[in-house]
């Protein structure tokens, strides 16, 4: 008995030296009119190990933004905070929840996510250790209900339900882009995919079908890759055809990576019938299946005008909350559905790994940038200036 008390005060103090320990917390909140009001950057004590889970080193973190305004638990009145703007700015910023028409947000460069690949730092006491998932095991992180409010350099997971193991040709960099932006495209592919089944061999049997993929973000260029690579394995892959519908000029460059796509440029000067018809146009006619990371009302609105009757516009989950009631006397009068699809589940994530650490999946292109350049990131992101994804570096591993 004296042994195992003397036991648990050794771990006791060990832990109580651990948690006297500071380190960096960056947390990224939705983007208001002021960019520069939605990074923050906190010292945050090192977490304890959980009993039944494990401490997450944080190596690289996807620039994804947390779409609730509520502050993080874990930043507390002892704690160094050091924001981007001005404490005042900062509370104002808050009280901002619309989404704002940065460009970036628009064609789904910056999204709503968490998205983090590292190294198991620590594993709890009453913990199992597999071969896979053990001290210094490389993982990405399920976005599991709970999440951490931002990106620390180390954070805490209560179980091990939530770890991938990453094999090791796959970098850790990349894997940072797997769990929001990747697996929801893929969940979103998927259900395209469905719904092109239905048009193909349901009761209109349709000769051909068209999707259309709307963006040129990280989420389209994602389900581009993706949907290139699921409809060549279907029975009927000869008969549909993809198409790109992109925000930016540079949208042409990106999406022509990948051959017999079609690519028309939503041109935001151009009147909204003349763009739907340059739409249906480059499509060969009006479209079965829209695959919309557009962001806005007027994204939506010409989506919808651009399916074919009984045709389906698939909304993230983000965006189906805004603007779902909105249109859906709009889509009912045109006799079509608007869709909202979730983010993948944990065997879809593990699936993305397989296939892009086999380079089944080319991922889109990456730019890696110091955790403590997050704010300038976000700014260049929501403006678009970034081609493809942004990842935050945490550590030095690699």
């Amino acid at each position: 008995m004296l042994k195992i008390q003397n036991s648990l005060e050794t771990e006791s103090s060990r832990n109580s030296r651990k948690m006297s320990k500071l380190c960096k917390q960056v947390s990224i909140e939705s983007p208001g009119p002021t960019i520069k009001e939605c990074v923050f950057s906190f010292d945050v004590p090192v977490p304890d190990v959980p009993l039944y889970g494990a401490r997450i080193r944080v190596v690289y973190a996807g620039a994804c933004y947390r779409a609730n305004r509520t502050r993080s638990t874990s930043v507390c009145s002892t704690s160094s905070v050091s924001s981007i703007g001005s404490f005042t700015g900062e509370m104002d910023g808050y009280a901002h929840t619309t989404i704002p028409a940065h460009i970036g947000i628009r064609d789904g460069a910056l999204f709503p996510g968490y998205e983090v690949a590292g190294i198991i730092d620590a594993i709890g006491k009453a913990a199992e250790r597999t071969d896979e998932l053990k001290e210094g095991a490389r993982i990405v992180l399920y976005p599991y209900e709970g999440v951490p409010h931002g990106y620390a350099e180390y954070i805490v997971v209560p179980d091990f339900k939530c770890l991938v193991p990453i094999p090791d040709q796959l970098p850790l960099s990349i894997a940072a882009m797997l769990p929001t932006g990747a697996l929801l495209a893929m969940n979103t592919v998927v259900s395209a995919s469905e719904c092109l089944k239905v048009a193909l061999e349901g009761p209109a049997k349709k000769d051909k079908t068209t999707v259309l993929i709307v963006g040129t973000g990280g989420l389209a260029l994602w389900a581009l890759r993706l949907a290139t690579y699921y409809f060549k394995r279907e029975e009927y892959n000869d008969r549909i055809s993809i198409a790109v519908a992109t925000l930016k000029d540079e949208g042409f460059l990106l999406a022509k990576e990948c051959e017999e796509v079609n690519v028309v440029q939503w041109n935001e000067d151009l009147y909204e019938k003349q763009l739907i018809e340059r739409t249906t146009d480059a499509c060969g006619g009006p479209v079965d299946v829209v695959l919309n990371f557009g962001t806005t009302s007027r994204s939506l609105h010409r989506s919808l005008q651009c399916l074919a009757p009984e045709g389906v516009v698939l909304v993230t989950e983000d965006v189906g909350e805004r603007l779902l009631s909105k249109f859906a006397k709009k889509a009912e009068d045109l006799s079509v559905s608007v869709v909202v699809v979730p983010n993948g589940t944990i065997e879809q994530l593990k699936e993305l790994v397989s296939l892009v650490a086999r380079g089944d999946i080319e991922p889109p292109p990456h730019s890696v940038y110091p955790a403590e350049e997050a704010a300038e990131v976000v700014r260049k992101l929501c403006n678009s200036e970034i081609k493809g994804r942004a990842i935050l570096k945490f550590h030095n591993v690699e």
